[in-house]
């Protein structure tokens, strides 16, 4: 079992930045890929950011490419997504989830693929 929590979101302003964290628990946190997605209202979760499980490669929607940084500290057993330029259309609870390393990373944006999934931080955006 792997056990995920976020922090880190809020209300900021258009062009403001946030930082989320997700901290985790149990198995080795090193032996997981880890992926952030977001959920607006009525729509369906969307894939923002993954990365390997060494950190070394990191991978981007066409959306957020250039304003989000994801990146990982196996020691703290911690993953982070920094947003800079923020959008309204950012607005959403965001979500980290963890899937087993040896899946290829040609899966990564897709949420079935993810064992395990935290339970979400609310970004809002204000215009």
């Amino acid at each position: 079992q792997v056990q995920l929590v976020e922090s880190g979101g809020g209300l900021v302003q258009a062009g403001g930045s946030l930082r989320l964290s997700c901290a985790a628990s149990g198995r080795t946190f090193s032996s997981y890929a880890m992926g952030w997605f977001r959920q607006a209202p009525g729509k369906e979760r969307e894939f923002v950011a993954a990365i390997s499980s060494g950190g070394s490669k990191t991978y981007y929607a066409d959306s957020v490419k250039g304003r989000f940084t994801v990146s990982r500290d196996n020691a703290k057993n911690t993953m982070y997504l920094q947003m800079n330029s923020l959008k309204p259309e950012d607005t959403a609870v965001y979500y980290c989830a963890a899937v087993p390393a040896y899946y290829s990373a040609t899966l990564y944006t897709r949420p079935n693929v993810y064992n395990y999934w935290g339970q979400g931080t609310q970004v809002t955006v204000s215009s």
